[in-house]
């Protein structure tokens, strides 16, 4: 949970109990308590209402998928722009040092651009 361990949260509870005394400590704690209880209230709330709208979809959805962490734009843009569905393998791409050596080997001539300078 957010990187802390049990040493860090026992450091935060000793800090806490010199910087709020032992008078205000049990008042922050019931706040914080709230505070946690309250959040994970919403997140519940949040995830029945999307099960609610969505319906039996809803436990079907695969949400790693929807990570936003896997987008690639790339991807994105080629998918939009091409109308044929992306291929399932990745297209061997040849190097430009690798096609040379083919076409030499090959027997043709190397390319050649006549406008260079």
């Amino acid at each position: 949970m957010f990187g802390l361990t049990i040493d860090k949260m026992l450091l935060i509870g000793v800090i806490a109990v010199f910087l709020l005394g032992p008078d205000r400590l049990p008042h922050y704690a019931a706040q914080l308590a709230r505070l946690v209880r309250s959040l994970r209230d919403m997140a519940n709330g949040a995830k029945d209402r999307m099960r609610d709208e969505l319906g039996p979809d809803f436990d079907e959805v695969d949400w790693k998928k929807l990570d936003p962490r896997q987008y690639d734009p790339r991807r994105i843009i080629r998918e939009a722009l091409t109308e044929e569905p992306e291929p399932k393998v990745r297209p061997v791409i040849e190097s430009a040092y690798a096609r040379r050596k083919r076409m030499l080997a090959e027997g043709a001539q190397a390319p050649f651009d006549d406008e260079a300078t």
